[in-house]
């Protein structure tokens, strides 16, 4: 699917200081970089239940929800209602464990991974036919420690590794911007030169 520039972009993630700095948020630390890129400020808005900012001169919304991670749907499904916006054209931007650090998927649509913020917002928009971009935090290899996992710090290799990997995305955003998703899938979703790591998704 081709489709058209987004008009919301989503970063999931848990609000909060004791947060900030943990896997689960690497969604809030895209969407701060895009603002920045973008000359774009947040402000919170109670009605959408999170920080919202509005690229110039007419660019996208950029919505971190404060809901915490799986109620996200309610400020995702706010703010989409107030501006008539339709879920093909939102771009939500996660963690994602199935794939390891330095690594992306831009892709349409397809199954939620068990992911609790995806899960909510599908429920509030009725539909999984919404972009996402997925940023890979690796797994912690036992499915009991999953939570844990997320809810910690990466090290300083994985940290690195991310961060490189969000400013592939950034790269790529003129490409998003004017509605080439399916291209800028084909540089986002490219293995990282040097990673060494081989992908299983």
């Amino acid at each position: 699917m081709t489709g058209s520039a987004p008009r919301l972009i989503v970063g999931l993630g848990n609000p909060g200081a004791e947060y900030s700095e943990t896997r689960h948020n690497a969604g809030f630390w895209f969407c701060e970089r895009l603002a920045e890129k973008l000359g774009a400020r947040f402000a919170h808005e109670s009605r959408f239940h999170g920080f919202v900012a509005k690229a110039p001169p007419a660019g996208p919304h950029l919505l971190m929800p404060q809901t915490f991670m799986n109620r996200s749907g309610q400020a995702v499904g706010a703010l989409a209602r107030f501006y008539r916006i339709d879920p093909a054209e939102m771009l939500v931007v996660h963690d994602e464990l199935d794939i390891p650090p330095g690594q992306l998927r831009l892709k349409f649509g397809g199954g939620l991974g068990g992911h609790n913020g995806l899960k909510d917002i599908t429920a509030h928009c009725g539909t999984q036919d919404f972009w996402r971009l997925r940023i890979g935090i690796g797994h912690p290899g036992n499915r009991n420690e999953v939570i844990n996992f997320v809810l910690k710090r990466p090290g300083r290799e994985e940290q690195g590794l991310i961060d490189e990997a969000i400013d592939r995305a950034l790269s790529a955003w003129p490409l998003l911007a004017q509605g080439q998703l399916n291209t800028a899938a084909t540089q986002i979703n490219a293995r990282k030169p040097g990673a060494g790591r081989k992908d299983p998704a």
